[in-house]
Parts: structure tokens; sequence; C-alpha cells
């Protein structure tokens, strides 16, 4: 059985997990904060998470997880079988991931567990994210999910990384990022009666005590 290592909390590992349960794929959830001992490292080249664990050994890397199980396992297609049309979801999340998640990374700290960060950070996010969000909003379809009428990969990206950079925007730069773009906020809205995102959504509620313990921990 395919083993999932990481921890609830994380929005990558929740994108693999959606995937899983999408497909309606057996898999074992293996809690795992990665870290730079070795005994960690020997499971994930650079410490993250999440990391996949299949009869063959470890995969790490969140998209070339989701590319191997759309490739190795049976299910609901997160691609689409023509290359033109998979090339397309592929970038939707490749840009949502490089243009909103990674700059709204960058404050996380600020906006989510009280440090402070150089206003030039700050600021250089703020730039950022709105670039991203006119890209989506440019490349989107919203038909209504992200990349068309069916779910993907880029609404994989598009659930747990945009909603986190709005929170972004809104507590540190007073911008509703998805203002000019209802479609995006009808989609998110859609996306949340999903059963399965429902689950994801109560087992990282359920987890993120002990996670808020650990990051104070290591303060």
């Amino acid at each position: 059985m395919i083993e999932l290592y990481g921890f609830s909390v994380s929005n990558y590992y929740n994108m693999v997990k959606l995937a899983l349960l999408e497909k309606g794929l057996p898999f074992e959830e293996v809690p795992f904060y990665a870290g730079q001992t070795p005994e960690a490292l020997a499971i994930s080249p650079r410490g993250k998470v999440p990391v996949l664990k299949t009869e063959q050994g470890f995969i790490n890397e969140t998209m070339v997880i989701l590319d191997y199980i759309e490739q190795s396992q049976k299910g609901t297609p997160l691609l689409p079988g023509d290359p033109f049309e998979r090339a397309q979801v592929l970038a939707l999340a490749k840009e949502i991931e490089l243009y909103i998640e990674l700059p709204a990374r960058a404050c996380y700290g600020e906006a989510f567990f009280g440090a402070k960060l150089p206003e030039a950070i700050k600021e250089k996010t703020k730039a950022e994210l709105l670039l991203g969000i006119a890209s989506l909003a440019r490349h989107g379809k919203f038909s209504p999910y992200v990349a068309g009428d069916s779910l993907s990969v880029a609404d994989l990206y598009f659930l747990y990384s945009v909603p986190l950079a709005c929170a972004v925007a809104k507590k540190l730069f007073e911008i509703d990022l998805l203002a000019e773009l209802p479609a995006a906020k009808a989609l998110l809205q859609r996306l949340e009666q999903n059963p399965n995102v429902q689950r994801i959504a109560a087992d990282k509620e359920a987890a993120m005590p002990a996670f808020m313990a650990m990051v104070a921990a290591k303060k």
C-alpha cells in the first residue's frame, strides 16, 4: 500500500492527499515533520514534506508525486490525456506555485506566526502577489474549475495555495486578492463542499494544536 509521509497542516501534503482521495486509492498516512536529521534526510533529500513511499522506494517533490500517481495508479484522471491540454494544466499549477504560493510563503512568518519581517520583503510579496493573481486571471478558465470542466492538478494547487495567499494579502496589505476574480471565489466555495476537501480540512484542524505547539517550542 502507498504511504504518504507528512503532516496535515502542510498545504503541499494536502494536495497529494486530495489527489489520492479523489482517485479512490488506498493509502496510509505516516506522521512525518521531516527536518535535517540523518533519519529524515534518508527519506526526504531536502528534509521537506510530502514524501510518498512505494514498493520501489521514496518519491519526493509534490508535482513529481502527483505525476507518479497519475501515471501509475487508476482512478479519476487529474491530468488530461492530450499533451497540449496536459501542458496547460501543469503550467497553471506551476504558475500558482511560483507566482502566488511562494511569494506569499515569504510572509507566512508575520501573517501567521507573529514574526516581524522587513518592509522590503513585504513590499516584494505584495507586488508579486498582484502580478501572480493577474496571471491566473489571464490563464485560468474557471469553467468552473481552474483549467476547464473537470477537477485537475491545477485545482489542487489553487485550493491549497490561493486561500493562504489571500490571508497574507488581507492581513498584511488589506487587499482582497480575488476582488476582480469572482469566478475564483465561486470555485473555492464549490471545492469547500467536496467531501474529501472537508475531510482534509477536519484533519488539519485536529492537527493544528500540536503543530502550533511544535512551532512555539522551536522559538
